[in-house]
């Protein structure tokens, strides 16, 4: 009997014990939840590191900027002539935010690849895969990546200066291969005709890629750069130079710098 009586209060202190942390992890868990929806756009700037090998965190973009959408519509241009000058990786977030960036972060589907972006998709498929031509960036060496809009990241695909090659593949428009940076577009089409059969090949798609493409061509006159829609090139030369999976399928190269001084007195 003694001993029933001792061990009861040492079970019940075990059972107290476990209500308290489970209150604790439960309303522990409801404070991220509703941090969750908010911390994207409240998030402070975080300096670019390499979480694992290949991988590199970009700093946050802005929301925010000095220049209204009436004033980037007015001086948009394509611009072919660029600054012999680098970019920072800054500035590089925040064209490829402008492009494709998560605005709404949503978990499921999966195929939403992270949440709503900056660029409207039918049925939200987002058959556009982005990557980053770099060449003359502060603090990036030179290289091919690809754009992870999930988590705001870069994958390195190679590091090497593919530039004067993807002028070549474009059919020598050398202006390819002298701007600090090119956004190169493509496309995994069956994400999208998979639901939509040849609509969505011959429409759809292209009507994504547009949206976006507008995108940085705002973004970049609002930053103060000048960027040109390139679709001419050889396909296969231009997979082979940015080394593209079979399934997907080359668009754009849209190279950004500085405007020049030709452009300058061009759009003047």
């Amino acid at each position: 009997m003694r001993s029933k009586l001792l061990s009861f209060p040492i079970w019940g202190s075990w059972i107290l014990l476990m209500g308290l942390s489970s209150a604790l992890l439960t309303n522990g868990n409801a404070h991220n939840f509703k941090r969750s929806e908010n911390e994207w756009f409240m998030k402070e700037k975080k300096s670019t590191r390499q979480d694992k090998e290949g991988i590199i965190n970009l700093p946050s973009p802005s929301y925010r900027g000095t220049v209204s959408v009436e004033e980037s519509l007015l001086l948009r241009r394509s611009v072919r002539d660029y600054e012999n000058r680098a970019l920072t990786l800054q500035q590089v977030s925040q064209l490829l935010w402008a492009a494709y960036g998560v605005t709404k972060e949503i978990s499921s589907p999966s195929f939403l690849r992270g949440g709503l972006k900056t660029a409207p998709s039918a049925g939200a498929l987002y058959p556009l895969e982005i990557y980053l031509v770099a060449g003359d960036v502060e603090g990036l060496p030179a290289g091919i990546y690809k754009f992870i809009p999930a988590g705001h990241q870069l994958e390195l695909i190679i590091e090497e200066d593919v530039r004067k090659s993807l002028a070549r593949a474009a059919y020598n428009q050398t202006f390819v291969g002298k701007a600090p940076v090119a956004l190169f577009y493509s496309a995994i089409y069956e994400r999208t005709t998979r639901k939509y059969g040849e609509r969505g090949r011959s429409r759809y798609v292209c009507m994504d890629l547009g949206h976006s493409a507008q995108n940085v061509y705002l973004q970049a006159v609002a930053m103060g750069l000048g960027t040109c829609a390139v679709g001419a090139f050889n396909n296969e030369m231009v997979s082979n130079v940015m080394m593209l999976p079979r399934k997907e399928e080359p668009l754009y190269i849209m190279p950004v710098g500085y405007p020049g001084e030709k452009a300058r007195i061009e759009h003047r």
